[in-house]
């Protein structure tokens, strides 16, 4: 199983210039992993190039950046830090993991720990322990990702937990029926950063196609 089209390292590098080590490990990860998963006709490698490039700023950040302002916190979260509370997490990213994460996501109470060594890592931010044990069973067959969970800064599992994802929620269904709105709130829960990612979409479009 290979690519529908000529996929080359020259359309890595033109598409993510900033990727954290260089273009060319993410390429071969690509194409290692692409395929084992139906990822391999244009619009569902473009779907997934633009999906992670937006989630990871170009293949640049492989984990959540939870350094957040007291006004940020009561914004996206109200009901966790009210006024008063979200100056006592602010600017403390561990403490706002164990909070924002604690008891969800397969995760223990806030005093577990578990928000923080189970935040969102990898290229599309895996996030909760429930999803770093599913995962490390389809990558490793046991549980070698609830041990180290840091395992996914490196492109190879980077590339290969984004892939479980999105085979798990089956997004080349959306790649292929042009479902943006929808394969986004698979990954997302929400739209948020849709047109950034449509604008990704469609330069990869125009970059894997050739018409450049």
């Amino acid at each position: 199983m290979s690519f529908d089209f000529e996929f080359t390292e020259s359309h890595v590098r033109e598409l993510l210039p900033r990727a954290l080590g260089g273009p060319d490990d993410w390429y071969e990860s690509m194409c290692e992993a692409l395929p084992q998963y139906g990822i391999t006709t244009v619009p569902r490698v473009a779907s997934f190039i633009a999906q992670c490039a937006h989630e990871s700023g170009g293949f640049s950040m492989l984990e959540e950046n939870l350094n957040y302002k007291a006004a940020t916190l009561t914004r996206i979260w109200p009901q966790r830090y009210p006024a008063g509370v979200a100056e006592q997490y602010a600017g403390k990213p561990e403490l706002i993991a164990n909070k924002s994460y604690g008891g969800r996501m397969g995760n223990g109470p806030e005093s577990s720990g578990d928000g923080w060594k189970f935040r969102g890592r990898g290229l599309l931010q895996l996030t909760g322990k429930d999803n770093y044990r599913n995962c490390s069973r389809f990558m490793f067959q046991d549980e070698t990702l609830l041990d180290n969970p840091d395992i996914l800064l490196d492109a190879y599992y980077a590339i290969h937990s984004a892939c479980w994802f999105w085979h798990k929620n089956n997004l080349n269904q959306y790649a292929d029926s042009g479902d943006f709105v929808m394969m986004t709130k698979k990954i997302n829960g929400g739209t948020i950063g849709l047109e950034d990612r449509k604008k990704h979409f469609a330069h990869a479009v125009e970059v894997l196609s050739g018409h450049h």
